[in-house]
């Protein structure tokens, strides 16, 4: 009886061991998933500003580290993204890392659209630029032989830079084996070097907005102040895929014209503070929970009709998943103006 009674402890035990081990050991993977579609107008609020009948809102990916059992279901689910650790992380950087750097990243697109919606409503709105810094590298990519983190990017091809989103923009547009001249700063001494395009690895590219460039990240540094304030509440989201949608919302609290037309709307996309929109990552996961918050108009990158763009994948989701959401495709700010303009009171 004893032994009985021993062998089913220990059976209970070893239980209770393999139950931690699948639900606690965490595996060198990220899963994303389709997150939230949240309004933005509890967010941002501006100082007397304008209401809306329908509402502005922005679309999240869910992301978190595997464990075991996450990394089973995540075989099984369409639209669960299985991500090794270097697709997510740069080499090296812990969470805390990590997290400040999509902090970052959501407070540039966050000064972008501020600056941009001030300036189309024809408000009061100074920027203090203080330059564009190299925040991280990719390894083996040809940034990674001739920069540093810290180093301060002014120029591209002799262009003068003003904001991170303007390198992304200007560089994307290259193409593999071409060569781009890139001007820095670094310890008061400038340097200008030549550095070709080149693919990002396997694991970098795959589910990337870009397949090719030079392997950097870039900050804007910059002090955006504006005329009605403005209160917004974004510590607690990162990343720079927000920028359009928070564009469109300041815009519509600072003029009288609603430009909701009583609609739900959401959608994704970079913003320039010049007004253009660029990709982002997980737009099928985007779509998914766009749906089922019951948007009606989702606005999605065109990347100017490029094969395989934003827009054509969420096209693509939208009809595997039956959605009625309207997708509508842009480039710029102006285009998602255009398009509210002519829409029709709901």
């Amino acid at each position: 009886m004893r032994n009985k009674k021993r062998g089913a402890v220990w059976a209970f035990v070893i239980g209770i061991i393999i139950a931690m081990a699948i639900s606690y050991i965490k595996l060198p993977y990220f899963i994303t998933k389709p997150g939230n579609a949240s309004a933005l107008e509890p967010i941002i609020q501006v100082d007397g500003g304008y209401d809306s009948k329908g509402s502005f809102s922005l679309t999240t990916v869910s992301i978190g580290r595997a464990s075991l059992i996450s990394y089973l279901a995540a075989n099984f689910d369409k639209y669960a993204e299985i991500l090794p650790m270097n697709q997510v992380k740069a080499p090296e950087e812990s969470d805390e890392e990590y997290l400040n750097r999509q902090l970052k990243l959501m407070e540039g697109s966050q000064e972008s659209a501020l600056i941009l919606a001030y300036h189309k409503a024809g408000k009061e709105v100074k920027s203090t630029f203080n330059g564009v810094y190299v925040n991280s590298l990719v390894k083996g990519m040809p940034a990674s032989k001739s920069l540093k983190a810290g180093d301060r990017v002014f120029e591209v091809d002799g262009k003068t830079l003003k904001s991170a989103e303007e390198f992304v923009g200007y560089v994307g547009k290259k193409k593999e084996g071409e060569q781009v001249s890139i001007t820095f700063e670094r310890e008061n001494k400038k340097r200008t070097v030549q550095l070709a395009i080149a693919k990002f690895p396997k694991s970098l590219a795959k589910g990337s907005d870009t397949k090719a460039g030079i392997g950097i990240t870039l900050m804007t540094d910059r002090e955006v102040s504006v005329k009605p304030d403005i209160k917004l509440n974004t510590e607690d989201i990162g990343g720079p895929s927000a920028g359009l949608m928070m564009s469109l919302e300041i815009y519509d609290q600072l003029t009288k014209e609603d430009f909701t037309k009583g609609y739900q709307i959401a959608g994704t996309g970079t913003i320039a503070e010049t007004g253009e929109v660029g990709p982002i990552g997980g737009i099928s996961q985007k779509i998914v929970a766009a749906d089922k918050a019951g948007k009606q108009i989702f606005f999605a990158p065109s990347e100017n009709g490029k094969k395989g763009s934003n827009y054509e994948e969420a096209v693509k989701t939208a009809k595997d998943i039956k959605t009625k959401m309207k997708i509508v495709p842009v480039d710029t700010f102006d285009d998602a103006v255009k398009y509210l303009e002519k829409l029709k009171q709901n």
